[in-house]
This record gives C-alpha cells, sequence and structure tokens, in this order.
C-alpha cells in the first residue's frame, strides 16, 4: 500500500550530511527532500537483540535523526552469534548503552536517546509517544501485544518483524490505514506450544535479513516512497531461499484495543495445567543435587528425564538423565517409558516446557512426578559453572 510520507523534511542538510547521504540523494526516489525527512524522522526501536541490532545500525547509517533503544538486558556471550551491534568487549554491559556506541560509531550526527528499561504498561505509552515510527523486534507474544495496542491507542505506524530458525516474517502494521497485530493473530497461541528462540535457536544471519527487510519498511514509510508491506506479510525461508507475501485483511467484526490490558495473563507463559501440576510439585537445583547424591548411595530412587531437544541435549545436560523430548509426550509415545514403581523428575532449559510435560504426566497417572525449577541454566549457574549456557 502506497502512503504519504510519514515526516515532514528538516530544514537543511550539512554540507557533511550531504558528502555522507550523496548515494541516497543521488536517488531519484529519495533525494534531498527524502534525506531532509530521514534527518527529522523519531524511530524507536523496541530492542537491541537479533533484529534490533541490524536495524538500529542501518537506521543509523540511513540517517535518521533521532533512534531511540528500548531495552533492559545486557550482553551475553550467547548473543554474539547473531546480535552483531556487540562486542566480545560489551559482555555484561546493558545492552543499551552497547548499542547506543556502535550506532554513533556509524554516524555521529544522529542524536539517540535510551529507554534502559523493560517496556511495560506504565511506560509504553509515554516512551512511544517520543517517536513518529516503531520498529518492533522482540521474542515474546506478550510484549508483540503490548506494542500493538499502544501503538493503536497512539495512532503510530510501525514495523514488525519475527525470527524462527530458518524463517523470518515482517509486516507494517498501522490501524488508522490498514490492519492491525491483532487481524493477524487475533488471539495468542496455546502456552507452552511456541518456543522462543532461546528455546528451539534461530540462524543468526536470518536477522540481518529479516532486521535489514524492516528498515526498507521504515524508510519507504518516513520518505512516502514504495509500496509498503501495510496489508501484507513477507514470509522469508532461509532454507529454500524463497519469499512469498500473504495478505493481510482488516477484520471487519474487529474492535480496535482502547486500554492496556494484562499482557502475561493474555498470553500466558505456561497453561493453565501446567501452573497447577508445578504449584505443589517443584524443586530446586540444589534440592535435586541432594536427591542425585542420594541415589549414588541407594538411598533414594527415581528416574530423571530431559525433555529438551537433542541438539539442546549436546550442550548441556544435568548427569544422570536420560533424553526424553517434549514432543515425545505431546505424542503419547513417551509415557510407556516411564518406570510405574519410581518417581519421575523432569526438567527442560528453564522450567516452563518441564511444566507442561508434568501436567500431562500427572494427568495419565504419575501422581508423584515433579519437575526442576529453573531447568539447566539454573543447574549450570548455580550447580555447574562449567558447562556452557545457552
Amino acid at each position: 500500500m502506497s502512503l504519504p510520507p510519514l515526516v515532514e523534511p528538516a530544514a537543511s542538510l550539512t554540507v557533511d550530511e550531504v558528502r555522507r547521504y550523496s548515494r541516497h540523494i543521488i536517488i531519484p526516489d529519495v533525494g534531498m527532500d527524502g534525506q531532509k525527512r530521514m534527518k527529522n524522522a523519531r524511530v524507536l526501536c523496541v530492542g537491541a537483540g537479533g533484529l534490533g541490532s541490524p536495524a538500529l545500525l542501518y537506521l543509523a547509517a540511513a540517517g535518521v535523526g533521532t533512534i531511540g533503544i528500548v531495552e533492559f538486558d545486557e550482553v551475553d556471550e550467547s548473543n554474539l552469534q547473531r546480535q552483531v551491534i556487540h562486542g566480545q568487549s560489551d559482555i555484561g554491559r546493558p545492552k543499551a548503552e552497547s548499542a547506543r556506541d556502535s550506532v554513533l560509531e556509524i554516524n555521529p550526527y544522529i542524536n539517540v536517546q535510551l529507554h534502559n528499561e523493560r517496556l511495560d504498561n506504565d511506560n509504553v505509552l509515554d516512551i512511544f509517544s517520543q517517536y513518529d515510527l516503531i520498529l518492533d523486534g522482540t521474542d515474546n507474544f506478550a510484549t508483540r501485544y503490548l506494542v500493538n495496542d499502544a501503538a493503536v491507542i497512539l495512532g503510530k505506524p510501525y514495523v514488525w518483524g519475527s525470527i524462527y530458525r530458518f524463517e523470518g516474517q515482517v509486516s507494517v502494521f498501522w490501524a488508522e490505514h490498514g490492519p492491525n497485530y491483532r487481524d493477524l493473530y487475533p488471539e495468542p497461541p496455546p502456552a507452552g506450544m511456541v518456543p522462543s528462540c532461546a528455546e528451539g535457536g534461530v540462524l543468526g544471519v536470518l536477522c540481518a535479513t529479516i532486521g535489514s527487510i524492516m528498515v526498507t519498511e521504515a524508510v519507504k514509510l518516513i520518505t512516502g516512497i514504495g509500496e509498503s508491506l501495510l496489508g501484507r506479510l513477507m514470509v522469508y525461508d532461509a532454507l529454500e531461499m524463497s519469499f512469498r507475501t500473504l495478505k493481510i485483511r482488516k477484520d471487519p467484526a474487529g474492535v480496535l484495543p482502547t486500554e492496556l490490558i494484562d499482557y502475561d495473563a493474555f498470553c500466558g507463559a505456561i497453561s493453565d495445567e501446567a501452573a497447577d501440576a508445578a504449584k505443589d510439585s517443584t524443586i530446586s537445583v540444589h534440592q535435586l543435587k541432594a536427591m542425585l547424591e542420594a541415589r549414588d548411595r541407594g538411598e533414594q530412587n527415581f528416574v530423571l528425564v530431559d525433555v529438551r531437544e537433542p541438539n539442546e541435549w549436546d550442550i548441556s545436560r544435568i548427569p544422570g538423565a536420560e533424553l526424553i523430548p517434549k514432543g515425545e509426550f505431546l505424542m503419547g509415545d513417551a509415557l510407556s517409558k516411564l518406570p510405574q514403581d519410581k518417581p519421575t523428575v523432569l526438567y527442560c532449559k528453564v522450567g516452563g516446557r518441564s511444566a507442561e510435560v508434568l501436567a500431562l504426566v500427572k494427568a495419565a497417572g504419575f501422581a508423584d512426578a515433579i519437575h526442576v525449577g529453573g531447568g539447566v541454566s539454573a543447574w549450570v549457574n548455580q550447580i555447574d559453572p562449567s558447562q556452557p549456557t545457552y
């Protein structure tokens, strides 16, 4: 869909700015007018991770005058496989500060505003109101719905991107001119059914592809050139090296959000069944360590089951466990592998998947089953730091 320019042009460009952006300015569709619009634009990037990294770098290189960064996390070594805005020396630093330094190294003529905080109901409207355009590269449904609803309430357009393993998706949402995110996903998926990138993985270079497409859409919106992805979903498959677009239509019966809601409750980190099952059946990694020591002495007997995927098992594991992936429990194939004469202890990466499996196992009659809160991540951090985290 073709849209008018999002912002008015700045009064002028300096000689240094003209020199820097000359390859843009000589493009007829962009020209001096388009580059001035980019200088005058205020763009907020939600997240400085996989998608935020290339997006922020190219927003800066393009000459977007004011760039905001919302990010509360710190740089971890596992980020560096895909989050190219950070480097080895940034490990342990706030991502927002690391990203700012990289952005200003690329382009010192722009203004960077940091929001070194978690985006939530209390701050989202105030933060969004300071910008013309939002780029959403978050990796969880609760924040995606929060971003959408805040943008709808404020009448802001935003570019959305999503990645998982070898596939990426991009679209533009702007309720005043077309669909919003709720037209694409009216309801979140069932809790525990969609793994995060931390659980399922993502090809690092996929972030560059999707992030650069997001910035392309941002530039088109700011300058008013080309056909935006508003009303279309672009799907990229890196393994097939294919792009396809699907139409997104506004739900004629859809009601636009007018206020923010409890998004964690709306999306649910885990299902109600999993929460009920884990309520009185969760142990800590320190309790598990004591149980394993007692088992080694012959004082206790139980089976320890890792419900992660084989590739995760190859990275780190709790000694004395056996691998039975969650999918086998969902299919019903794994129940026959569990012993009837001794308790079952389940764990995953952080506890979400094992809680879901715990609900299935208890419903099948294994009443004494329990799971490990914090999973193997807690085990590595608190018990055995010699193993890698991921």
